[in-house]
């Protein structure tokens, strides 16, 4: 009882809008904003560029193209769902967890068609899924001493990677075939420089938080050690 009338709380009977269910449907009407559905909407599109790439053997042109069309939609919105959580405070657990497997799933879906129809060499798609997983997995292993913030380098990467990974996707030939081996040249070497970027930089923060807990460990017990004798029999 909180000794208020149901009439004070709108006249109704139902709770106030800051009670129980007040906080429930805020945190659900948080779920569905525009960046979360703008990652939903990328999850969405991998099946269907799947179904589009592989279709009549993955060699029909105009399948391939609207493959790509679908691929640019998702490295479009990859760009704008971050910034619009980012800017208008709409992140929420469920953006940080699905925007991040909505990216390495278009990606690592592309790779993965353009090496099982022979288009790109699966070494290639070896060293960008895996320094995308280990990159991952490294910051979950460092998570506790700090996080390892994107870098230049690692957009610059990004872009490298969707604009070599579009090309290879639409049936280019000519000198367009050609610029665009270079252009995946450019993309693996980025993937290799920054993950050995992120590597020392994960080193760094974890000598750096060991350091900081052995210093406040060592004040602990220099304190511990200054009591008086009265102070430790109070305690």
């Amino acid at each position: 009882m909180t000794g208020v009338p149901a009439s004070a709380a709108g006249g109704t009977g139902r709770p106030a809008p800051g009670g129980k269910l007040g906080t429930a449907a805020v945190n659900q009407a948080s779920l569905w904003n525009i960046a979360n559905i703008l990652t939903m909407v990328r999850l969405l599109l991998v099946p269907g560029f799947v179904v589009l790439m592989l279709a009549d053997g993955g060699y029909d042109p105009a399948m391939r193209a609207w493959a790509w069309a679908a691929f640019a939609v998702a490295m479009i919105t990859d760009v704008f769902d971050g910034h619009l959580a980012r800017t208008y405070n709409l992140v929420t657990d469920f953006g940080k967890i699905a925007d991040p497997i909505a990216d390495k799933a278009i990606m690592g879906a592309a790779l993965i068609c353009l090496s099982s129809l022979g288009d790109l060499p699966w070494w290639v798609t070896g060293v960008i899924l895996g320094r995308e997983l280990g990159i991952t997995l490294l910051r979950f292993v460092v998570i506790r001493y700090g996080v390892i913030p994107a870098s230049r380098g690692g957009k610059m990467k990004t872009l490298a990677q969707g604009t070599a990974v579009g090309m290879y996707v639409l049936a280019l030939t000519g000198p367009l075939a050609t610029f665009r081996f270079w252009v995946m040249a450019v993309a693996v070497v980025l993937t290799v420089v920054t993950g050995l970027d992120y590597v020392r930089q994960a080193v760094v923060l974890r000598r750096a938080g060991l350091a900081e807990a052995a210093a406040a460990a060592a004040l602990s017990q220099a304190a511990a050690a200054d009591q008086t004798p009265s102070e430790a029999a109070e305690k």
